[in-house]
């Protein structure tokens, strides 16, 4: 039989213990990292860590979960954020819910659960539920949310629709893949349009002195890469949650010992903006782009080429470009991968409600993906 033990603090856990299972997952999985995101501070976040075993008490899998006040209407469509925001003049809190989420606040990882190799699905996701089921009533936590599935993780979501989850979408996540030795290999394949209006920008920038380098070590800048971050959020009119803060741009540097990496950009000697990249294994993982002014240009673009740019120096397999701003992430050559969620409310009888109310107030945009190579046919994500 499975148990499952819930801890409050990461710090609780012997490293060497929560890493066993990890082997090529992500780094965003080990308590390094994990660390790093107790001692950020980000919202009202509270997180909890489960470590399942087996009869002989060997560790057999584990996974992260949090509480936090999230708008249940957070991928609602333009015309009903408009109303919302009317009616939160008055109610602030209308809509705004107690949630339990598995996964990881500030990342995408698919599955958000860490199995050992020999356990089979359905013997550990029925612990799984029933582990959540019973925090998240104690905390009256009105929803459950695991995410993130791609979509290779089918399986998973067949065994958790027979644990009375609902299974909807959410915002696509972007890669591209990097199969190019040079930048110029990279733009050399584009169609001409694509790289024309690449081309266009990067002179633009040219012109404005602009240029960019990369540092591993940006503790000591924590202060002004939030700042410049939080002028990018304030602006966003996408999808948003969590809010930074200087520590973690600094624990971040301090804690994966260069895997984190800040790319400077400059206009002339002037510091305009910032990416924060992650070197994931064989994945640099695009994680937050920040500005000094919150003005219209062609800075965005020329920091997406300088991100491709890095992950082809870092030889790479993948590039992840996250979520949101997708027409530009499209036109340097992202493909879209899908992402869904399982929720559910942790009381049966109002369960039934929640996959009808979730899906009338959110309404994903659909998107395609382009053809914007010459050498390849993008499939679908």
């Amino acid at each position: 039989m499975i148990k499952a033990q819930v801890y409050e603090s990461i710090r609780e856990i012997d490293p060497a213990v929560w890493d066993a299972l990890l082997d090529t997952r992500s780094l965003t999985f080990t308590h390094a990292f994990w660390a790093i995101v107790e001692e950020s501070g980000l919202n009202d976040f509270q997180y909890r860590y489960v470590l399942f075993t087996d009869d002989d008490g060997q560790t057999v899998g584990q996974t992260t979960f949090y509480m936090v006040t999230t708008d249940i209407a957070i991928f609602a469509p333009q015309w009903l954020r408009r109303v919302l925001e009317k009616v939160r003049l008055v109610f602030p809190s209308f809509l705004k819910l107690k949630m339990l989420e598995c996964g990881t606040p500030i990342i995408l990882n698919s599955p958000p659960l860490v199995l050992h190799p020999d356990l089979a699905l359905q013997d550990i996701i029925p612990v799984w539920h029933r582990t959540l089921q019973a925090y998240a009533r104690r905390s009256r936590a009105l929803v459950m949310v695991l995410r993130d599935f791609e979509s290779e993780e089918a399986g998973w979501l067949h065994l958790l629709r027979g644990c009375g989850y609902h299974i909807v979408p959410g915002l696509p996540n972007t890669y591209l893949d990097v199969r190019w030795d040079t930048i110029d290999e990279y733009r050399d394949d584009l169609k001409s349009y694509y790289r024309s209006k690449i081309n266009n920008h990067l002179r633009k920038n040219a012109q404005l002195q602009v240029r960019h380098d990369l540092v591993e070590d940006f503790a000591s800048l924590a202060d002004e890469l939030c700042r410049q971050w939080l002028i990018v959020h304030e602006r966003a009119n996408e999808f948003q949650r969590e809010v930074l803060t200087p520590a973690f741009y600094r624990e971040l540097s301090l804690g994966l010992e260069g895997a984190a990496k800040v790319l400077r950009f400059f206009r002339e000697d002037v510091f305009v903006g910032h990416a924060l990249l992650l070197h994931d294994r064989d994945t640099l993982r695009w994680l937050y782009f920040g500005r000094a002014e919150p003005i219209n240009d062609s800075l965005y673009l020329y920091v997406a080429q300088a991100v491709i740019e890095t992950a082809i120096n870092l030889k790479v397999r993948r590039l992840e470009m996250g979520l949101t701003t997708y027409s530009v992430k499209q036109d340097v050559g992202a493909r879209l991968e899908s992402i869904h969620f399982a929720i559910r409310c942790p009381w049966a009888l109002l369960n039934p409600f929640f996959g009808l109310g979730y899906s009338l107030l959110n309404k994903p945009t659909k998107l395609e993906n382009k053809m914007i190579f010459k050498s390849l046919r993008v499939k679908e994500g």
